[in-house]
């Protein structure tokens, strides 16, 4: 479980280490009725997406404490995540190990290299990259780097709805983001608890927050389609899912046609190159499966950009 503190005390932490991404006002015709409309610009964080957020929470939290070993950490990722621990720990001066699928898409591949980090693929699934990086810190004693179901990376990622409501001068009332395991989700949603909604978005093809909260814990879920890349995970985190319940997060299902469409969509009307997953936030307004009410203030969340865009040009 996090909470609202958790969050402030990982925005103290992390402060120095990340950025103070863009909130861009934006006509919100295109999208859906409402009063006021925003995309925060996370894109443009450092390696990509929000992930870095996390990744530093927990890597300088292990430092401070003592809990950082001299032989590194050890992460697993379909991409955006291992690249966020890869920068981090390569700023705190340890070395980093990676392990992805092999479905993982070259361009994130090649970028971890480039940080640095050791990169080993296995399988093809989230799950597979997973126990390999978990046998791998058993035997080796390194920091263990879950991607989205620890609380100081959760915490981390939480400092965005932070900057959401300072950026809006406390304005928004609901705050759409893609979910996969739901560490994004989890953070902000501790972030803005009474303060604003939250909307989770995900795939039809890879509902774990609509699966778990009708089952009433997080359950298994078949991963496939576009954005699997990103969103690629095969349950919610245990965490995610505590935060959820608590706090009322409203799961929204888009269809891989609406994923592509938004994708293009947020190209040609902004000329921001996103991957699939991020554009499941925008999907959602643009197909119509979350209706804003009259006057509602709307933040959409566009959370990575480690794409290929050679599709859009």
């Amino acid at each position: 479980m996090i909470v609202h503190s958790d969050v402030a005390a990982a925005a103290v932490r992390v402060e120095d280490h990340v950025r103070r991404t863009p909130l861009l006002a934006v006509d919100p015709a295109p999208l859906a009725p409402a009063a006021r409309m925003w995309l925060k610009l996370e894109l443009t964080q450092h390696t990509g997406s929000f992930k870095a957020r996390g990744a530093f929470n927990h890597v300088l939290a292990a430092r401070d404490s003592g809990r950082l070993p001299d032989i590194g950490i050890v992460a697993a990722s379909g991409g955006n995540a291992g690249l966020a621990f890869a920068y981090a720990a390569s700023r705190a001066g340890v070395p980093a190990e990676v392990f992805v699928p092999e479905t993982a898409p070259a361009v994130k591949v090649a970028r971890l290299r480039a940080l640095g980090a050791a990169v080993t693929q296995v399988g093809t699934r989230y799950a597979e990259a997973q126990d390999a990086a978990t046998k791998h810190a058993a035997d080796t004693g390194a920091l263990v780097c879950h991607a989205y179901d620890l609380p100081d990376v959760c915490a981390g990622q939480g400092t965005l709805g932070l900057e959401i409501l300072d950026q809006t001068g406390g304005e928004a009332d609901t705050v759409l983001l893609a979910v996969g395991g739901g560490g994004l989700m989890a953070g902000v949603a501790a972030a803005l608890d009474g303060r604003a909604r939250v909307v989770g978005v995900e795939p039809e093809r890879i509902p774990t927050l609509e699966r778990a909260l009708h089952a009433g814990r997080p359950v298994d879920v078949d991963v496939s389609g576009v954005a699997a890349d990103s969103l690629g995970a095969s349950r919610l985190g245990e965490i995610a899912f505590t935060v959820a319940s608590r706090t009322g997060v409203l799961p929204v299902l888009v269809t891989e046609e609406a994923i592509v469409e938004a994708r293009r969509f947020v190209w040609d009307e902004y000329r921001l190159a996103v991957e699939h997953g991020t554009a499941a936030a925008v999907a959602a307004l643009r197909s119509g499966a979350y209706r804003p009410s009259p006057g509602e203030r709307v933040v959409v969340v566009l959370c990575g950009a480690n794409t290929d865009p050679s599709d859009l040009i």
